[in-house]
């Protein structure tokens, strides 16, 4: 299934500081009984964003109509816990479309690679910045420049730089998931074939 190409994203952000988030709490396991990748961001951190009786929690980030945008700025250790990919599906499907951090859970990491959601990994300082900068100003837009990997949170002008691996980059660029990958080499795919002997 192909993704939103991803190039230079600019938006504003949703600041969520809070260390160890894990699976769990983004996407609870009563909602994974789906199978297609749509309706999961209905319940992005459902059990904090509700109350049992389905009313929305004031307090919670995601409810607050001064925070809003496509980019999702979490806490130490993000991602941790089992490792379902419908975690990554809600991030997605919600609305975002770079998650950053200064450390991801390896596997959530991989999932939000293969979804289309660059995770974003910058220095415990950098995050420090972000933060302070998104609580003086809520609409703080942040830009993240996947061609040159770097982030910027343009009210101040600080930037870093990220990593990314090399493959992961080109599918984000393109839209791809691993199967778009591999279609679009099936011409290649097939010269090669006829080259090797019967």
């Amino acid at each position: 299934m192909a993704y939103d190409k991803f190039d230079i994203l600019t938006s504003s952000a949703v600041p969520l500081p809070i260390e160890n988030v894990d699976t769990d709490q983004i996407i609870p396991a009563r909602f994974l009984k789906a199978t297609e990748r749509k309706g999961f961001g209905d319940n992005l951190f459902r059990d904090w964003r509700y109350n049992a009786d389905g009313s929305p929690k004031e307090e919670f980030i995601l409810n607050n109509p001064l925070y809003g945008g496509k980019i999702l700025v979490g806490g130490k250790n993000f991602g941790s816990g089992s490792s379902r990919e419908h975690a990554a599906w809600s991030v997605y499907d919600y609305g975002f479309r770079c998650v950053v951090s200064s450390f991801f859970a390896d596997i959530f990491k991989n999932n939000c690679l293969n979804v289309g959601v660059l995770p974003v990994q910058v220095s415990e300082t950098f995050l420090d910045k972000i933060f302070t900068a998104m609580e003086a100003n809520p609409k703080t837009e942040i830009k993240v420049d996947l061609p040159t990997q770097t982030i910027t949170i343009l009210a101040t002008g600080d930037s870093e730089s990220f990593e990314i691996n090399t493959y992961k980059k080109g599918n984000l660029l393109n839209g791809f998931d691993d199967i778009d990958y591999l279609q679009n080499m099936k011409d290649e795919i097939a010269s090669f074939s006829e080259t090797l002997p019967l």
